[in-house]
């Protein structure tokens, strides 16, 4: 089922358009990843999915469930890629603060605030000063109060790129368990994150989507054979790499020092061909392997364009 409809989303400072008529769909349970380099329009699509900003055209639409909420950001929970908080509140304090600025009853907040202290690991530094917090601590507690009012769609910019490899893990650790009780939407540009936990993805670039869908079908859908072949240093050996890319069973090629990175969409004829001229050319070959393309690959073709 749809948690939210996008249709030509758009968003214009002057002649430039931020983001330029974006269409898709949030279902219920999933986790999207938003992804695309810098400058490609993540953070202003959250804005406007938050309801901070407002689009210069286009519609947000939401399902039948929470289409009678008069404010969707009741509904929503916003976790910012820098996140402030007053560093002289506790976290208890703090969060408590934001519940009741929910519309949570006193009582609702302070159970709410407990609750979620526990969930993000921060029960037994509740009662501490912010000010004191390490960054990952501040993140987690940025999560807890996104999720302090019990959102239907939780809204990420950047979760864990300013984190440290520690940080990082605890945070990608609790979106996996987040994402069994709400809908998951964050950006990032760092591939090994969303093919770590997401469901979905939408790569932008240049303000428009390019790629959208399920994770395991756009892999499949995208993949192509790559084949690695490493070779010892011969006399005329960089050259004989980079003529690899004038066969006529190879699309592309990457060349790293002495091995190459062919591309093909025969892979047969590529073994077959490759494997004669080897032997035929006695080139002194270290490593041959066939691969497949990644989400890593596919993102910088996109960006490339």
């Amino acid at each position: 089922m749809e948690l939210l409809t996008v249709s030509g989303l758009r968003k214009q400072y002057g002649s430039h358009a931020a983001v330029n008529g974006l269409d898709f769909q949030i279902q219920t349970g999933r986790c999207v990843a938003l992804l695309g380099p810098n400058g490609a329009g993540k953070t202003t699509t959250l804005r406007m999915l938050a309801g901070l900003l407002k689009p210069s055209s286009g519609q947000i639409s939401w399902n039948e469930q929470v289409g009678h909420v008069r404010d969707p950001r009741q509904i929503i929970g916003y976790l910012p890629q820098m996140p402030v908080f007053y560093p002289w509140m506790s976290g208890q304090e703090f969060l408590n603060y934001v519940g009741q600025l929910a519309n949570l009853s006193a009582k609702e907040a302070e159970s709410r605030t407990a609750d979620v202290l526990v969930q993000v690991g921060l029960k037994d530094a509740a009662k501490r000063k912010i000010g004191g917090y390490s960054g990952g601590m501040k993140q987690r507690l940025g999560l807890a109060q996104a999720l302090v009012h019990r959102p239907k769609l939780l809204m990420m910019d950047e979760p864990v790129s300013a984190l440290d490899p520690i940080g990082r893990r605890e945070v990608l650790d609790l979106i996996q368990a987040i994402r069994q009780e709400t809908t998951i939407l964050f950006s990032t540009h760092v591939l090994h994150d969303a093919e770590e936990v997401c469901d979905d993805v939408l790569i932008m670039n240049k303000g428009q989507i390019a790629i959208k869908g399920d994770l395991n079908t756009v892999r499949k859908e995208y993949q192509s054979p790559v084949i690695r072949i490493q070779v010892e240093p011969f006399d005329g050996d960089k050259a004989w790499l980079a003529n690899l890319k004038n066969r006529p069973y190879v699309d592309e090629v990457t060349i790293e020092l002495h091995t190459a990175y062919l591309t093909t969409k025969n892979i047969d004829e590529a073994r077959y061909e490759l494997m004669k001229e080897l032997v035929e050319g006695h080139i002194p070959i270290v490593k041959l392997e066939i691969e497949q393309t990644t989400l890593e690959d596919l993102f910088m073709r996109v960006v490339s364009r």
